[in-house]
């Protein structure tokens, strides 16, 4: 970057290269009485992108330094980092649309019909979704447990929001196979 920086500025293209690249990013784009530049759009984007990163640095951060000193039971260190990936990716969304100059107050009726829509069309999905928070917080099952599911015996691997993975020794790969265990 430094040898760029000099190279265009030696040849005297830093400067405009600097000004196209401001008036690309501020071009307003209008939909109706909605207004959007390229350089919101690129802010949403690097908020989104941020909200991963960082939720996966805490997510390493917990399980390599931190749960190792609580003595935490089986399984909760998986439910605390699960709720914590999922609350950042929900405030990273929120903050990108921000960035995008989404007004959240006008959104909260469109989100409210939205959701009722959803509701009734994914029942399923959303029954899954809850009946995983409540193997993550109940814990009835945890990660290491040997469980029956439909005739087959197996070693609960994961418990996710929406599934289960469960590892049995039935000799079809490699003397084991994963199965998907869907909740609900």
């Amino acid at each position: 970057m430094f040898w760029l920086n000099l190279l265009l500025s030696f040849f005297g293209l830093l400067n405009p290269l600097i000004a196209t690249t401001q008036a690309a990013l501020n071009t307003n784009l209008a939909i109706g009485s909605f207004s959007i530049t390229p350089g919101h759009i690129l802010a949403a984007l690097i908020a989104v992108w941020a909200s991963f990163l960082v939720s996966k640095f805490l997510r390493f951060v917990l399980e390599e330094d931190v749960y190792h000193h609580l003595h935490l039971g089986r399984g909760i260190s998986y439910a605390i980092s699960t709720m914590l990936h999922y609350v950042i990716l929900v405030l990273g969304f929120f903050i990108a649309l921000g960035a995008l100059g989404i007004d959240l107050t006008k959104l909260t009726i469109l989100v409210v019909a939205f959701t009722v829509g959803i509701g009734f069309g994914l029942q399923n999905i959303i029954n899954n979704f809850v009946s995983g928070l409540i193997l993550l917080f109940e814990r009835p099952i945890k990660i290491g447990d040997l469980i029956e599911v439909g005739g087959i015996v197996g070693e609960v691997r994961r418990i996710g929001i929406r599934a289960s993975v469960i590892r049995t020794a039935d000799g079809t790969q490699n003397n084991r196979a994963q199965w998907i265990v869907y909740l609900g």
